[in-house]
Order: structure tokens, then C-alpha cells, then sequence
């Protein structure tokens, strides 16, 4: 069965097919599109990027994101998680505020000075 899909490691947006059953990808321009191909059809992942409350700055919510993707089952998880956050000012950009998030060896960090 082929699973038709956009890939979205790049701005080309190659429109590619993955054969689900032997890993085959096709219409990918470059090398990446056919990891993301099998990646995506065995154990897909997404950058989270979002925001959590800061206290003592101008704005009242502080962009943040993980270092590197994560299994997207896992998204709404982290969201809940962000959601019982609250910085405190100053933070500088590349500030961990969770490391290790649900053992994936991944962390999620500050994206902005504030």
C-alpha cells in the first residue's frame, strides 16, 4: 500500500509516495525526503515550538521550542506539561527549562531573551 504525503524537511514541499510496506519512497529531490518518508510511516516526529507564562517581562508568554524533534504521540503531553509552567525574568535565549523531556533525550528551551 503507498501512502501519499508532503515532506516538510524543506521549503520544496515535495509531494512523495512511501510504500508502507517496503520503505520506498518516491518523488523526494533529495536525500532527506526519503528519510523523512520512512521515518514518518515508522515512528513519526515533530519540533515542538510554543509558549509559556514569564512573570516580570513586557510580554506575559515566552517562546520556547524542543532542541530536536520528538515522537508526535508525545505533543500533547509536552503541552501539558508547558501549560503548568511559569518563567521568571530574566531568561536568556538557549535556557532549558525542561531537560530530558519523557527521556527522549530531547530539551525544550528558550527561544527569545527576555
Amino acid at each position: 500500500m503507498k501512502k501519499e504525503m508532503i515532506c516538510i524537511v524543506c521549503p520544496v514541499g515535495c509531494h512523495i509516495n512511501v510504500d508502507t510496506e517496503t520503505l520506498v519512497v518516491e518523488g523526494n529531490a533529495c536525500p532527506r525526503g526519503a528519510v523523512y518518508g520512512k521515518e514518518e510511516i515508522k515512528a513519526p516526529k515533530r519540533v515542538v515550538t510554543s509558549t509559556v507564562k514569564i512573570k516580570n517581562a513586557l510580554d506575559h508568554r515566552c517562546p520556547i521550542k524542543t532542541t530536536a524533534a520528538i515522537p508526535k504521540h508525545m505533543n500533547f503531553m509536552l503541552m501539558d506539561e508547558l501549560k503548568k509552567i511559569e518563567l521568571t525574568a530574566p531568561v536568556k535565549r538557549g535556557d532549558i527549562i525542561i531537560e530530558n523531556v519523557f527521556n527522549t533525550g530531547v530539551n525544550v528551551v528558550v527561544t527569545k531573551d527576555m
